[in-house]
């Protein structure tokens, strides 16, 4: 049995964050398949009182503890490690202040109009893929602004602030309809860097659900 295991999906860029930060870490660790699109297991009742309250994914299962979003399971899955971690309290907070703008501006952006694009239905009016759209624009030039000049977002080495936002960056530019290298010079190479990481593995090869039944 692995010693840790993680509920996920692999159309899931916030579960691909912790899958990838557990592959990097060199965790035995295993998926546990959310069936989100057909199956809807998250939201029943036994999926929110026995697993997550919130009926999301991911959710990291260890030592008889069950962790939700992503940016709490990579600081756990940091500590425990010590890999990615942050060092003192200026790192720190520096840290959880790109994974707060990710979650709010940059992913949280742009997996909503991934999932509207590829799967809503029905679709909505161009209208709102036009406002998310600005939106992502905006952000992603914020990134690739910070990039500027540095490998990643808090210096030389990559820590849980890197792989946050990168949770939705791998999937393929088709399903956006563009894709975030274009325009965005120091974001490319910062892709190409994590990607080169021992252990990076694509989200479609990393966890289950793909290709969709």
């Amino acid at each position: 049995m692995a010693e840790y295991k993680l509920y996920c999906f692999a159309q899931s860029g916030n579960s691909y964050r912790n899958a990838l930060m557990l592959n990097l870490i060199g965790a035995d660790w295993e998926p546990v398949f959310v069936d989100f699109f057909k199956g809807g297991v998250q939201r029943t009742p036994e999926f929110r009182e026995t697993v997550n309250e919130m009926g999301e994914a991911p959710v990291l299962e260890h030592n008889g503890r069950k962790l939700t979003q992503s940016g709490v399971i990579l600081t756990y899955l940091a500590r425990r490690s010590g890999q990615f971690l942050p060092q003192g309290e200026d790192e720190e907070l520096e840290a959880l202040r790109w994974i707060i703008f990710d979650n709010q501006k940059v992913n949280g952006y742009l997996g909503p109009y991934r999932f509207l694009r590829n799967w809503a239905r029905p679709a909505p009016g161009q209208a709102a893929f036009d406002f998310l759209k600005g939106r992502i624009d905006g952000s992603l030039a914020i990134l690739d602004k910070r990039l500027q000049g540095r490998p990643f977002l808090l210096g030389e080495r990559p820590t849980i602030a890197d792989l946050s936002l990168v949770g939705y960056f791998y999937y393929p530019p088709e399903e956006f309809g563009f894709d975030v290298r274009q325009g965005h010079p120091n974001i490319g190479p910062w892709l190409d860097r994590i990607k080169a990481l021992p252990g990076w593995k694509h989200p479609y090869d990393l966890m289950p659900g793909h290709p969709m039944a």
